[in-house]
């Protein structure tokens, strides 16, 4: 069995129990995941100060991850706060959800966007393609219409403005694959999925496959 922590670093209870509702849907085979919610910060990561609060969270978190017995642990925002200073702590595999949808996102040299609701993060997003490798492939970060706070407020509304991203990301960015960017838009990716005629990267599921093989070839032979 492997064991995963999904870690939010946003403060919604919801958002944590939807994605692990939908990485417990993933296939993958003897897994289990437990989530767990920052202590502190923003119920919605909107910019770079909130990102830096979500990070600050996410290492609080530190002692409660090293006494949870577990295989790996992920950061389930899509600016991965705190990852990699938590790798420097933990002794298990620790994956960012930005880190792994872009890496599903690039496999075969594809050209990828991202496409989110929040304007305050991509910096921080542009940042990261090139810190993991994939600046040459990376079109941009395409944006809902509206207010972020309100788009999460209303599902229908959510998937309709990401389609309407999505589809300037295919037509503007030339983009051959797509990254839904940010955790809790996780089930808004999922209801998209079937609609577009490229691949779409619903980041957490992304990430779970990313840690169940980094777990894998982290455990010793004959580990259980």
């Amino acid at each position: 069995m492997t064991r995963l922590v999904l870690v939010n670093p946003n403060t919604s209870q919801a958002s944590t129990d939807a994605m692990v509702a939908i990485g417990r849907q993933t296939g993958e085979r003897d897994l289990s995941i437990e989530g767990v919610t920052a202590p502190f910060g923003a119920p919605l990561i909107t910019d770079e100060d909130a990102l830096d609060e979500a990070a600050r969270a996410v290492l609080s978190l530190a002692p409660r991850l090293r006494r949870t017995p577990c295989d790996g642990v992920i950061v389930a925002a899509f600016g991965d706060p705190g990852l990699s200073r938590l790798r420097d702590i933990l002794d298990v595999p620790v994956t960012g959800i930005a880190e792994a949808g872009m890496a599903a996102a690039a496999a075969g040299g594809r050209r990828f966007a991202v496409v989110t609701t929040t304007p305050g993060l991509i910096g921080v997003i542009e940042k990261a393609a090139s810190r993991y490798g994939h600046a040459a492939l990376f079109a941009g970060t395409f944006l809902t219409e509206g207010d972020p706070v309100a788009l999460m407020a209303e599902p229908y509304a959510l998937v309709n403005a990401l389609e309407a991203a999505c589809k300037a990301a295919i037509r503007q960015g030339d983009a051959q694959a797509i990254v839904i960017g940010g955790g809790p838009l996780a089930p808004a990716a999922r209801a998209l999925a079937p609609t577009l005629g490229v691949a779409l990267i619903e980041p957490v599921p992304a990430a779970i496959r990313f840690a169940a093989l980094r777990t894998a070839k982290a455990q010793p032979q004959g580990h259980a």
